[in-house]
């Protein structure tokens, strides 16, 4: 059985350090003006998409030209700071999105080809311990925890 390497890379640790301490700086940055939610939260707001961020835009607009038709009891000035907010966090969010994508889809490459060099190790040790090999028993011992029976027959229907 061969593998195919599709990733090669070694992230230097100053990388991801700088990396990590942008984050968090961004985290800082924001963490005044962000508010969490609990699920029930989410569940009763109304949602904002696609349309309705243009729909939100263009009341802004006409409230800004007709402010006649404004209700007495609409908060203007809320209003105006909440659509702000989406039109400034938007560019972000989308920006964390798609980092967020790029470095799950990069973890599941490398965790995919390291999973499967190492079950391909374990077959080896699997091998010789069955063969004799004394310095391979107490490391198949070991491992033979990791990969569950379920595993292991799915690893070999591949095959």
């Amino acid at each position: 059985m061969s593998t195919k390497n599709q990733i090669s890379v070694e992230i230097p640790q100053t990388v991801l350090n700088e990396v990590n301490q942008k984050l968090q700086d961004c985290k800082t940055l924001l963490a005044p003006y962000l508010k969490a939610l609990t699920a029930d939260d989410r569940k009763s707001l109304f949602k904002m998409g696609d349309k309705t961020v243009a729909t939100v835009q263009k009341v802004k607009s006409y409230l800004e030209t007709n402010p006649e038709f404004a209700p007495v009891y609409m908060d203007k000035a809320e209003f105006l700071k909440d659509e702000a907010v989406v039109t400034g966090l938007n560019p972000i969010s989308n920006l964390v999105d798609q980092l967020a994508s790029d470095l799950s889809d990069t973890i599941t490459l490398a965790g995919s080809e390291a999973l499967m060099a190492s079950m391909l190790y374990y077959g080896t040790t699997k091998e010789a311990a069955s063969k004799g090999v004394a310095t391979a028993k107490p490391i198949y011992d070991d491992l033979s925890q990791r990969f569950s029976k379920r595993g292991n027959k799915n690893f070999s229907e591949k095959k």
